[in-house]
């Protein structure tokens, strides 16, 4: 029986409502013909978030803050994944260059947790919880992602397949980049047919077509500094000569070279340019006519690659037709490699796990699972070779590699990354470990072994807390959730430092401003203060940016009228509308709820 036919018998069924053949009407109409199919379960956080908002709020007295100048801020979030991504929603959306994550595999050997409870491998419903799991973070997360960011999962596999058709669902299956295989141990013999040895990373793109081509870093060894001129400090190769006896004549390859001493060199043959000079060529006669690997007018313009060692024995001959006491190498610098580097292959063997337990050995910290900081530089150099100014999200960060990778890149090519990681505190996993040991990475710390290891200084680590604020939209909460938001301001405009404005040390309780030298920040928190804040503002002097300005407003109205004044130095935003506009995509619709005091039914409305 073909979908119409089922349609006719629900419209003449006896026993239903209009309304109730209209809605198995529409299930059919919708139900899907190719694709993934689970049972959506329900989650405790969900149920909390029907009732709440979710902000960020900064444990001070965890900062680690650099006193070097620009030194990128990283933010550690303590709290639940799908609370935390509601949030970023607002701070984030559409900024972030690589998202990795490394969420539980499912494998009913303790490694999921669902509502509290472990999902064991006899659990009827054991991929739907999974499936739903993921669904709603990826769904979220996705809206974080730039344009041409790039997503990697890795997972092993009991869900790979699942986790496949999940993410051609949620990014389209021609946003697929990858499906990598990593060997992350040694086979060890064990199991009924293989040994497992290996899990998979895949990777998605927002818009596939808009990610730049993936390079692999070239792994050649480049031991020479170089010491003078415009490429100063690079590092470069020189093995390759420049003379090779198989290549065939060519027309403008035959040429004397002046070295150091001032003799000249050629490779052999039967003819020689007339004139001994350098850059001196002759056409060759026949193939007995050797040539070097660079035309006459590459040589020109590239001799400042030429590297000239002394030998006992050389194939070149000198002006006078004996064999030369020099060779001549080219330079191959280390950056010109990466540059040209090849695609990478879509699987890696030299990251494998006990890398990531070896790390956390170093630092002194008992973690079962970690990843390999390895795995993570590696992503992200493929992924973003040319930039060094990216932002990272990890939103099951566990013991914290993602931060302790991206803090080593930062350190080996003076990149500015910032990265953001997302745990909960089970176990006090967030608080001894993850923190810990971003905390020790930063300060330095010494070994189980007694040798001193110094931090990596030049970076700031955050600490912050997922706090519920209640959803109905009374002006004593819309107060509160604007006062409790400004944590997540500074994040959202990566400025941190509260400053006096115009001179003037301002009333926490009425506003705030923030000013690093670089960005600009005022939050409002009484309206009724605007024309005291717009004298300030008027005696600032002139700044090429504008003052990132955000208001208390019971509505989406900025005031923008009262800071006509000064229109040409702020940018206005009302809050808290823009947090429920925000929001009103990711969390699950609910209806407010209203007290009965006046003050706090003027502002009644629906989410």
């Amino acid at each position: 029986m073909n979908k119409q036919q089922l349609i006719s018998k629900i419209k003449n069924l006896e026993g239903l409502t209009n309304e109730e053949k209209a809605k198995l009407i529409e299930l059919l109409k919708t139900e899907k013909k190719y694709g993934l199919v689970w049972e959506d379960k329900p989650e405790a956080v969900e149920e909390r978030l029907k009732s709440g908002l979710p902000v960020l709020q900064e444990v001070k007295e965890r900062a680690i803050a650099s006193p070097a100048p620009g030194a990128p801020n990283h933010t550690l979030i303590e709290g639940d994944n799908l609370e935390a991504l509601t949030a970023l929603n607002y701070t984030h959306a559409g900024k972030i260059d690589v998202i990795y994550i490394d969420p539980p595999y499912n494998t009913g050997n303790k490694d999921f947790v669902y509502n509290d409870s472990f999902v064991d491998r006899e659990d009827a419903y054991r991929h739907s919880k999974w499936l739903s799991f993921m669904n709603k973070r990826l769904r979220i997360a996705k809206g974080l992602l730039k344009g041409n960011g790039v997503f990697f999962i890795s997972i092993g596999s009991d869900e790979i397949a699942q986790l496949i058709l999940l993410c051609n669902e949620i990014f389209g299956e021609q946003n697929q980049i990858a499906v990598i295989s990593r060997i992350q141990k040694k086979g060890n013999g064990k199991g009924t047919h293989f040994s497992p040895a290996v899990d998979y990373v895949l990777a998605y793109a927002n818009n596939k077509q808009s990610v730049n081509r993936f390079f692999a870093p070239n792994t050649a060894d480049f031991p020479i500094m170089e010491k003078d001129g415009e490429r100063a400090g690079e590092f470069y190769e020189c093995s390759k000569s420049l003379y090779q006896s198989s290549l065939d004549s060519r027309p403008n390859q035959r040429y004397y070279i002046e070295c150091p001493d001032h003799s000249f060199i050629i490779p052999p043959g039967n003819i020689f340019p007339t004139e001994i000079k350098d850059a001196s060529f002759v056409k060759p006669q026949s193939n007995d006519d050797k040539c070097w690997r660079w035309s006459w007018d590459s040589y020109l313009r590239q001799k400042h690659l030429l590297v000239f060692k002394k030998v006992k024995k050389s194939s070149l001959v000198d002006e006078n037709g004996k064999p030369s006491k020099w060779n001549v190498y080219t330079k191959r610098y280390q950056k010109d490699a990466e540059e040209k580097g090849k695609v990478p292959p879509n699987y890696i063997e030299d990251c494998i796990n006990s890398l990531g337990t070896s790390r956390l050995g170093e630092l002194a910290l008992d973690f079962p699972f970690s990843k390999p900081c390895e795995l993570l530089k590696r992503l992200i150099r493929f992924s973003n070779y040319k930039s060094k100014n990216i932002i990272i999200l990890d939103f099951f960060a566990g013991s914290g590699t993602s931060l302790d990778a991206t803090m080593q890149l930062n350190n080996e090519d003076g990149g500015k990354r910032q990265c953001i990681l997302v745990t909960n505190n089970e176990n006090g996993i967030c608080e001894n470990v993850t923190y810990e040991r971003n905390k020790r990475v930063i300060n330095g710390y010494t070994t189980p072994e007694g040798e001193k290891i110094p931090g990596l200084g030049n970076n700031t680590l955050r600490y912050y807390k997922t706090l519920l604020l209640p959803r109905e939209r009374t002006i004593s909460n819309m107060r509160r959730l604007m006062r409790l938001a400004t944590d997540m301001l500074c994040i959202r405009n990566d400025v941190y430092t509260s400053s006096p404005l115009a001179g003037r040390n301002l009333n926490n309780s009425i506003a705030n401003y923030f000013d690093n030298g670089r960005r600009r920040m005022l939050v409002v928190y009484r309206e009724e203060a605007i024309p005291f804040i717009v004298k300030l503002l008027q005696k600032l002097p002139p700044a090429g940016n504008k003052i990132m300005t955000y208001v208390f407003s019971p509505n989406a109205y900025a005031f923008d009228e009262d800071f006509g004044d000064v229109a040409d130095m702020v940018e206005l935003c009302a809050l808290p509308a823009a947090i429920y506009n925000a929001y009103r995509h990711v969390l699950p619709t609910q209806k407010a709820v209203y007290d009965n005091t006046p003050e706090n039914n003027e502002t009644k409305a629906e989410e």
